[in-house]
């Protein structure tokens, strides 16, 4: 049985964290030093920080454009009966830049260079803030007060797969603890037409996807490459209308990603 199903199996449809299913997952996806014998090859470093930049990039050219164009309206003194539309235009546009720029210091930044333990207040406000515009309700079901960085950057990655699962709109639920060095993310995307990009679960796993790695598969990659660099692993699993990614890291043996 593949790791894959093998944490799939564990979990039963919307079951929280318990103990039980932790160890269960934890013995059967071999979270242990072995473990980084069996890690891919990864991606030069001077690749993944271009590919990275440009799915940065993309991501800010929606509201930084919307912006322009506004302020163009307001520079138009002929367009006066817009000029209200256009306010609120600037206003709408800059808190998505905004709230797309904390995001990304965090999620694909250091978010701050010393090692820390990161309040799970903050990483919802992120989330929510982030993910404001978008068809799926986020819902918060994160228990533990603090992620250390390694897992709390793997969450709000994760998060992005589970948003862009379910593109009709659904929901996102977000689970996470992290107890005896362990931390234990848990992400379920539902609604009508979910899906599981192919690509995305190969990049998941450190494997290049068939044209090789672009603007959108680096964002996946980029997730398993923090669960790796931890001591961990992630996987995705696609059911009826429903998909699901799962991680184990062990934040105290991280290393830069």
């Amino acid at each position: 049985m593949s790791w894959t199903h093998s944490v799939a199996k564990s979990f039963p449809r919307m079951t929280v964290f318990n103990a039980a299913n932790w160890r269960l997952i934890q013995k059967e996806s071999c979270i242990d030093d072995g473990m980084q014998d069996q890690r891919p090859a990864e991606m030069a470093a001077d690749q993944l920080a271009a590919l990275l930049c440009a799915r940065l990039c993309h991501d800010l050219v929606s509201p930084v454009s919307a912006l322009g164009a506004a302020l163009s309206v307001l520079d138009d003194e002929s367009s006066a009966d817009m000029h209200d539309d256009a306010m609120s235009l600037v206003r709408d546009s800059s808190r998505q830049a905004q709230a797309k720029l904390e995001f990304a210091r965090l999620a694909y930044g250091a978010g701050g260079s010393a090692p820390a333990t990161l309040d799970t207040r903050e990483l919802r406000r992120l989330t929510e803030a982030m993910f404001a515009p978008s068809k799926p309700e986020i819902v918060w079901k994160v228990e533990t007060p603090g992620l250390e960085k390694a897992p709390s950057r793997l969450l709000l990655n994760l998060c992005v797969l589970g948003v862009e699962s379910v593109p009709r709109g659904g929901t996102v639920t977000i689970e996470a603890t992290e107890t005896g060095g362990v931390a234990r993310i848990r992400i379920v995307a539902e609604g009508p037409r979910a899906r599981l990009n192919e690509d995305a679960v190969k990049a998941l796993e450190g494997q290049a996807p068939e044209g090789g790695y672009d603007g959108r598969s680096i964002q996946p990659y980029f997730a398993g490459l923090i669960a790796r660099n931890a001591g961990g692993r992630v996987s995705a699993h696609a059911g009826e209308e429903r998909i699901e990614f799962v991680a184990l890291v062990q934040p105290h043996v991280s290393t830069v990603a």
